[in-house]
């Protein structure tokens, strides 16, 4: 089908999809974005957030804490640094996920006392992942 798009999603530990889509709505580094068919060739960086599957049977959500999407007119190509159905994180998974983020964060704190940088790029990556789980209905625990 013209209107249609292949999707792949894949991580270290498994490949989580290989569908027809209609389209699909990617958590990009530097912002939202929604890639259908005969989309521009782009390659984006991830932020944690939840990507979205739009297909023929509905539509499917992933939690995805990183990695890279290239899109091309035929399709989408996501390589997550961790991904998993929004319905598999319960919420023990969001909780280490957010101690994780946390735990880099203070590293980061620790290891660059005078570059706002690193650190900053860090207090993000635990705002997207706190704000990740607002979309899935999880609340991170103090």
């Amino acid at each position: 089908m013209a209107d249609t798009l292949q999707f792949d999603l894949v991580s270290p530990e498994r490949k989580l999809a290989s569908v027809q889509a209609r389209e699909v709505q990617i958590p990009g580094a530097d912002g939202d974005l929604t890639a259908m068919a005969d989309h521009a060739p782009t390659i984006t960086t991830l932020r944690p957030g939840v990507l979205r599957v739009v297909h023929g049977g509905g539509s499917d959500d992933y939690v995805v804490s990183g990695g890279f999407a290239e899109i091309t007119a035929k399709g989408v190509s996501v390589l997550a640094e961790k991904a998993m159905p929004s319905a598999e994180v319960t919420q023990d998974v969001y909780d280490a996920m957010v101690a994780d983020a946390r735990t880099a964060l203070d590293k980061a704190k620790e290891t660059f006392k005078n570059e706002p940088g690193p650190v900053d790029d860090a207090a993000k990556l635990l705002s997207d992942m706190v704000a990740m789980g607002g979309h899935i209905g999880l609340t991170a625990r103090s």
